[in-house]
């Protein structure tokens, strides 16, 4: 780990103020930044400690939805009581994740800034356009088990190995920024994740000097929640396919279907046309079949990660045909 100047930031606006500085960074949980600043894979100059700010609160929205302020533990969030009854798809995800003390410490918008953990971004010696712009991507002909196959590119084939993020995408939940100017804006969570094309050094939407402040969850829709995530063992494993599924059904067919994908991607993957092709049809294999093929219509593998195409396909089917008989 290399030196760094650290400030306790009292206000929000601090904050802002000093991550607006080249080499500066927002520090809550650590969970994620300091393992990256022991590997010097990230190396900043100066931390702003934003634990003092003011923003754990979780409380409920005049529409009737509800807002988790970003210093929001994991684990506050999980067992809420709001969240248990009317979002436990983002619950289950949570607890999918990681071990009982790190989700002690982890926070809401820490867990959306978490970086992948792409074997080649972690270690420096090791090509990575990622974290070494121009370098390449070692994985495109190298250890790549845990890589994207959909909306990757010739310069990064990491996924975002985040369970929550994927809740929240099926959710259709929204993120607060503040910026270093006081001015706010509001960017749904499927947006807030970039896919890698010409820039895989960029993982989110966020600008110099702006902080997340809460993700905004709108008012809960009921039906059929599950979160299902295959990985190699039960525990401290990351995602090799996950799911997040909202599903309503009435008479028989399918009337909600929002769906979510960890495990696959850049960011949390969501495709509207699978919604498309599952509402207003009754539950068959063969319908699953469509649905999967709309999901994997684009897909590639890199070798050592040819198998999640077929495992997501069947995951899918699993999913569906769960929400189907508990939602019938």
């Amino acid at each position: 780990m290399r030196p760094f100047q650290y400030d306790r930031a009292r206000t929000l606006t601090d904050a802002a103020q000093i991550t607006q500085g080249e080499d500066a960074m927002a520090i809550a949980g650590g969970t994620n930044l300091l393992d990256l600043m022991k590997l010097q894979v990230e190396t900043p100059r100066q931390l702003a400690d934003i634990n003092r700010v003011g923003l754990g609160e979780i409380a409920d929205t005049d529409d009737g939805g509800l807002r988790i302020g970003a210093l929001a533990t994991n684990t506050a969030t999980a067992v809420h009581p709001r969240v248990r009854a009317d979002y436990p798809v983002l619950s289950r995800a949570i607890l999918a994740g990681a071990t009982q003390q790190l989700r002690n410490k982890a926070t809401t918008g820490g867990n959306l800034c978490q970086r992948t953990r792409c074997f080649y971004f972690m270690n420096i010696d090791q090509p990575c356009n990622k974290r070494e712009p121009g370098s390449g991507c070692g994985a495109l002909d190298g250890i790549a088990k845990l890589h994207a196959v959909l909306g990757a590119s010739g310069e990064c084939i990491a996924t975002y190995p985040g369970d929550m993020a994927v809740a929240l995408s099926a959710l259709d939940a929204s993120v607060e920024i503040n910026g270093s100017d006081g001015t706010e804006r509001t960017v749904p969570v499927r947006d807030f994740h970039c896919l890698p094309g010409d820039t895989p050094w960029r993982d989110n939407v966020l600008e110099p000097g702006e902080i997340i402040t809460a993700v905004t969850l709108p008012a809960p829709v009921g039906g059929t929640q599950l979160y299902r995530k295959v990985r190699e063992r039960s525990s401290y494993a990351f995602a090799l396919v996950s799911i997040a599924a909202i599903v309503e059904m009435e008479d028989g067919v399918f009337t909600r279907a929002d769906l979510a994908f960890g495990g696959l991607a850049h960011k949390p993957w969501h495709d509207p046309r699978i919604a498309q092709a599952l509402v207003g049809n009754a539950p068959s294999a063969e319908l699953f079949d469509r649905a999967a093929d709309v999901l994997l219509e684009d897909a590639q593998g890199h070798g050592e990660n040819d198998f999640k195409i077929p495992l997501a396909r069947r995951t899918l089917h699993a999913v569906l045909e769960q929400a189907s008989e508990d939602a019938a």
